[in-house]
């Protein structure tokens, strides 16, 4: 199924495994890429070195000249340092959970890396395609994690309308009917978390995937009480115990973490704070509220790494609720390419003409 993102990043097929911490390593990305999915490496998480040791996992892990890439913080501090890493690597796509600087645009541009921010506005998207950006990956409120609060439904289009580059729909996805829903829509792509998290080749511990199994749809909150934005998770008791912390404990609590994610990022306390500063800039935020921005890591490691469910927290999609089993990658992505080849051949029509108001063949 050729679309204007394969042809652009190199993938046989229009989905993109997305780089979620603690979860995205080279195991899942690998096997995301092996199947023909762009996998995007987490690393957010990682020291430098961490990195480049992933990044040639990848590779080694691969078939030459498979594409993937790697998903940065456009806000950190060393994120100049890490664009010149993605680049001495030869890393195919760099993409960014926020938007990123003309000038980290320009910079890998230029060294022939594809550049992919995500966003959850219009306004971001027609300005990161003005800096030069090669597609964008717009995230609705269904997506996890940090999320906004206009549906995909909504906001997919409207960015579609917006920019001329290539569109890949996030939040919400999980199947081959999304990937034709999305592909109505003007995308050119659908990219997937917690739908590629619930896979046998995802790291993450048993009894964690078996809390995501569980969940119904009712079962995935929103909450600001883990770094003072809006996050999408599972509703669990400790999340419950977050939004009832008061102020002190709150503050205590995120002291903690920020020194236990100094110790394990590799970064020190100045560089910490001038990461916050950016998180804080244009944002209504308290300076407790930014130093809760260090749960967020710690709290993820606790239940994708560790396996404690009981002390982390779990980063989900409202689509969490409508999975129901953990397939292989190569499993995955053969399902939902033969799924949405299925709806599209009924949507054509007898005979394989075009029933009026369906979609035409994809590419």
């Amino acid at each position: 199924m050729e679309t204007a993102f394969t042809k652009l990043v190199g993938v046989e097929h229009p989905l993109v495994q997305t780089g979620m911490g603690w979860v995205a390593g080279p195991r899942l990305v690998s096997a995301a890429a092996r199947a023909g999915a762009l996998g995007i490496l987490a690393s957010a998480t990682m020291t430098t070195d961490q990195l480049r040791s992933a990044v040639r996992e990848v590779r080694s892990r691969v078939p030459e000249g498979t594409p993937f890439g790697v998903n940065l913080r456009a806000d950190a501090g060393d994120a100049p340092e890490r664009v010149r890493l993605i680049i001495d690597e030869g890393v195919k796509v760099a993409s960014f959970a926020l938007a990123p600087s003309r000038e980290l645009i320009a910079r890998l541009k230029d060294a022939g890396v594809v550049v992919i921010p995500s966003i959850g506005a219009r306004r971001h998207a027609e300005k990161v395609a003005a800096w030069g950006a090669d597609a964008v990956i717009v995230q609705g409120g269904e997506g996890g994690g940090h999320t906004g609060d206009v549906a995909t439904t909504v906001l997919l289009p409207q960015v579609v309308d917006a920019v001329d580059i290539p569109v890949v729909a996030a939040g919400g996805f999980a199947d081959g009917r999304g990937l034709v829903a999305a592909l109505a829509y003007g995308a050119a792509g659908i990219a997937m978390g917690t739908r590629f998290l619930l896979t046998s080749d995802s790291t993450v511990p048993d009894a964690v995937k078996a809390e995501y199994l569980r969940a119904t749809v009712r079962d995935v909150t929103v909450t600001t009480a883990v770094d003072g934005l809006p996050h999408r998770m599972l509703r669990t008791e400790l999340v419950d115990s977050l939004e009832r912390a008061g102020r002190a404990r709150a503050l205590v609590r995120a002291v903690r973490h920020a020194a236990g994610f100094r110790k394990l990022s590799g970064l020190g306390w100045p560089q910490m704070v001038r990461d916050g500063l950016a998180m804080k800039h244009g944002k209504d935020l308290s300076w407790s509220q930014v130093l809760l921005a260090a749960n967020t890591p710690m709290l993820l490691k606790a239940s994708m790494v560790e396996g404690r469910t009981d002390l982390g927290v779990m980063a989900s999609g409202q689509v969490a609720g409508v999975i129901d089993d953990l397939p292989s990658c190569a499993e995955l992505v053969s399902r939902v390419m033969a799924e949405a080849h299925s709806v599209l051949d009924r949507l054509h029509g007898p005979h394989g003409a075009h029933a009026p108001g369906t979609l035409p063949p994809p590419g």
